[in-house]
């Protein structure tokens, strides 16, 4: 992989960053971004926080992430120094004692309330969620043109 050359001030050694990484690196950027403006759209709503959204394996429905969501959740996880193990109740594998583990860095579907308990003004924000998803294809196809979003679980634990 080819790299760029960065040069500091008074002809300081600065370390070489590969294309990959800083391609890495911009996707996070923007994903944080998506994720910034899906929260403030969601703001005016608010989730009981029962957890039961987390009950994977008894909702059916797992979150589902880009390339961008799951680089900002390998370095969560990494930073923390966690493995997250498959759970033999089908809840997902980030959930500790009832709470997200890694909450302010939690995927796109679980900022947007995938489930039937929101409560808030009316309608929920499709549009500005739709607009958001392309986004983050956008971002995953940065980094892999054939890039598609998958279960939480597959990027945890590729097979």
């Amino acid at each position: 992989m080819p790299k760029v050359r960065a040069t500091g001030n008074r002809g300081t050694t600065v370390p070489l960053v590969s294309l990959e990484e800083r391609a890495r690196r911009a996707a996070r950027l923007e994903t944080r971004a998506v994720y910034r403006q899906a929260d403030a759209a969601f703001a005016p709503f608010s989730c009981p926080a029962t957890a039961e959204c987390c009950q994977l394996g008894k909702t059916g429905r797992p979150p589902w992430l880009w390339r961008g969501e799951w680089l900002i959740l390998e370095e969560r996880l990494r930073q923390d120094g966690v493995a997250p193990q498959p759970r033999s109740d089908g809840a997902c594998p980030l959930l500790r004692d009832g709470r997200c583990s890694v909450y302010a860095d939690r995927p796109f579907g679980c900022r947007t309330f995938f489930c039937e308990k929101i409560r808030g003004p009316g309608r929920q924000p499709v549009e500005v969620v739709n607009g958001l998803l392309e986004r983050l294809a956008h971002v995953a196809q940065t980094l892999d043109e054939s890039a598609e979003p998958r279960p939480l679980q597959d990027w945890l634990f590729p097979k």
